[in-house]
């Protein structure tokens, strides 16, 4: 019986696929997967039963990533379950920044009582005149599972569309139309790009990469749209490049002070994965994760551990090791398994950073005293019997 825990109402489309050799508990210190959305862990205690943790979204600042790899739990995030709805949700930025939807609504609003309301809005909608995204130029920064979406359907609306990501995955490459232009310095998009948005993780290199001298070199008129994370927009200098004339709008989904209610500000709270159909992918994207974890021992879309997978468990037993990434480990592992008369069948080893994870295929079972003197290899975080 695999226990989990749900620091977040989780999405019933994701829960009901847990079979019925999963069972519910109240306690993170009862459970061996936990199921997060946004409560901050960093500062709970994650107890010795844990091995996993899945979140429903892709943004995992709210999980102690360090923390977990060093007491061997497995953290895992669901990269494009919610890629559509935060698409969408780019191109209704676009829009609200090129026709003054906002400002036409707020004057029904205030003209609600006037019974000639139909008349007087013929004379003051030219107030409320804007542009069309059909012809325009689009720079999408970042081409990972959103930023392709909006790169392509940006073009099918009828954009140019220049992409920027030196990273892209092979995956990536593949669902990009090959009308979009894919350029190789960012500064080309800064320059060229009526629209820009960005779609790229949270780095110490992409920190703050909208800056003041990216907003200068940009043209006249441009629209920045943010709904990746605040911390990648110099927020300060974007607005100095709104009060300068330089910037048209500055499109986010991230509300703070800095940005609440300024000019040329379009902020919403938060809105990008808000949608039943997001809720409902991320979470059956996270419970298979877990399944797949806890029934074969394999690893996928982890944040801090190497993804690895040997497929459905079928061997009489398989054990997974999590250990640090030290030359000489894997034979100390398949010496004490020799020692004991017990056959490998199938292996595999992967490794990130500091990190490495080793599954092994056996031919017959093994005993606790096995397991106990592979855990006290030095570099061995934690040894999880998983058939």
């Amino acid at each position: 019986m695999y226990t989990f825990n749900c620091l977040n109402p989780i999405s019933d489309k994701g829960l009901e696929l847990f079979s019925t050799d999963y069972k519910k508990v109240e306690t993170i210190g009862e459970a061996d997967a936990v199921l997060v959305r946004s409560a901050a862990m960093h500062d709970i205690e994650l107890g010795d039963k844990l091995s996993c943790v899945a979140r429903a979204g892709a943004g995992v600042n709210n999980i102690p990533l360090d923390k977990c790899a060093e007491e061997g739990i497995v953290v895992f995030n669901t990269p494009g379950a919610n890629a559509n709805g935060v698409k969408e949700l780019v191109f209704a930025g676009m829009l609200l920044a090129s026709r003054d939807i906002v400002g036409g609504i707020n004057w029904v609003l205030e003209n609600k009582d006037d019974e000639n309301i139909g008349k007087t809005a013929e004379k003051a909608k030219k107030a409320f005149a804007g542009t069309e995204i059909a012809g325009k130029k689009l720079g999408v920064i970042g081409l990972g599972a959103i930023g392709v979406k909006v790169a392509n359907d940006a073009n099918r609306l009828g954009m140019e569309v220049l992409g920027y990501d030196p990273y892209i995955s092979v995956n990536a490459a593949w669902n990009l139309s090959r009308n979009v232009k894919h350029v190789t310095n960012v500064e080309d998009i800064y320059r060229e790009c009526d629209f820009i948005t960005v779609h790229v993780p949270l780095l110490d290199a992409t920190k703050g990469m909208i800056n003041k001298e990216a907003v200068q070199i940009m043209k006249k008129g441009v629209v920045i749209l943010n709904f990746a994370r605040d911390l990648l927009v110099d927020e300060k200098a974007v607005l100095d490049g709104i009060e300068a004339g330089k910037v048209r709008n500055y499109v986010t989904d991230f509300a703070n002070p800095t940005v609440a209610g300024k000019k040329g500000v379009i902020c919403t709270p938060h809105l990008g994965a808000s949608t039943e159909e997001a809720e409902d992918n991320c979470a059956v994207m996270a419970v298979k994760e877990v399944m797949d974890y806890m029934e074969n021992g394999n690893i996928t879309h982890s944040v801090n551990y190497p993804d690895c997978d040997m497929g459905v468990c079928t061997a009489e037993s398989r054990v997974a090791i999590l250990h640090k990434n030290k030359a000489g480990l894997i034979a100390s592992f398949t010496t004490i398994l020799s020692n004991e008369n017990v056959n490998v069948d199938d292996m595999t080893n992967k490794s990130r950073g500091d990190y490495a994870y080793t599954l092994l295929d056996l031919g017959s079972k093994i005993s606790d005293s096995v397991v106990d003197e592979i855990a006290k290899v030095e570099g061995v975080i934690k040894v999880r019997v998983v058939k």
